[in-house]
């Protein structure tokens, strides 16, 4: 990682910087999943009610899946290429 910033500055490159520990975080759900209510946010006037998922949660089955989807829509247009 050194070398790489190194060639970079002494060629005058601009370097950009992307966090993607958490691009499952981005990914939407096409299908449905629904969870119980997390503790400490139950509704008490309606315990037995489920909560939908719109976007992708750290250790869903899918978040992978939909993160890297996610990323490869952001990086395609840019000429990037991601592989799974």
């Amino acid at each position: 990682m050194r070398a790489m910033i190194v060639v970079a500055a002494s060629r005058g490159w601009l370097l950009h910087q992307m966090d993607v520990k958490n691009a499952f975080l981005h990914g939407e759900l096409q299908e449905k999943v629904y969870l119980d209510q997390p503790p400490g946010y139950e509704d008490m006037s309606h315990p037995n009610y489920v909560c939908r998922l719109r976007k992708a949660l750290y250790g869903l089955k899918q978040a992978r899946e939909h993160g890297m989807t996610k990323l490869q829509s952001i990086l395609s247009p840019l000429a990037f290429v991601c592989q799974m």
